[in-house]
């Protein structure tokens, strides 16, 4: 069964990042228990050069919305990275959440074979069409950051199982 370009983008939003929020819940739950500060957890990374679980979160939640922005050809969204509790960063993964379902699925479908550029870092762009856009680098993005912020939680301690990275 083919799935248009704006039905993959929604359901991959409504299953990773609602998960992602709960993912990020058992964190905050597992900090109380222990009396351990939240800002431990959230500065928590999984080796130096990598980011900490506060920015790979803000990062699975930009690259979902941004890349949805770019789908669908519209202006990008701007969500100032300010989180500095597990809070917080459950509210940006729901309003990220919102803004991707809330995009208009007329507007992604018609653009599938669009070719868009896209900043990748470094001063280098990226250009390729919007369904190669989404399957290429969208999504692994999320999924890798997504992954990240899991790995993190669950290296430090949190109870977390295959079922909470898959499953909202």
């Amino acid at each position: 069964m083919t799935q248009s370009l704006s039905a993959m983008l929604k359901t991959s939003s409504a299953q990773m990042l609602p998960a992602l929020g709960n993912i990020l819940r058992k964190g905050a739950e597992y900090a109380s228990a222990r009396n351990v500060p939240e800002d431990v957890l959230l500065n928590s990374r999984l080796f130096p050069d990598m980011f900490a679980l506060t920015r790979q979160v803000q990062i699975a939640c930009d690259q979902v919305t941004r890349g949805g922005a770019r789908l669908a050809g519209q202006d990008l969204p701007s969500f100032p990275d300010i989180e500095t509790s597990f809070a917080e960063l459950i509210e940006r993964t729901a309003r990220a959440n919102d803004f991707c379902q809330g995009l208009p699925t007329d507007l992604i479908d018609a653009r599938a074979d669009t070719t868009i550029t896209i900043p990748i870092g470094g001063g280098n762009e990226l250009t390729l069409p919007c369904g190669r856009f989404f399957t290429t680098f969208l999504l692994p993005n999320l999924y890798f950051h997504s992954a990240t912020a899991y790995n993190i939680l669950r290296h430090s301690g949190v109870a977390l199982g295959k079922k909470d990275f898959l499953q909202p």
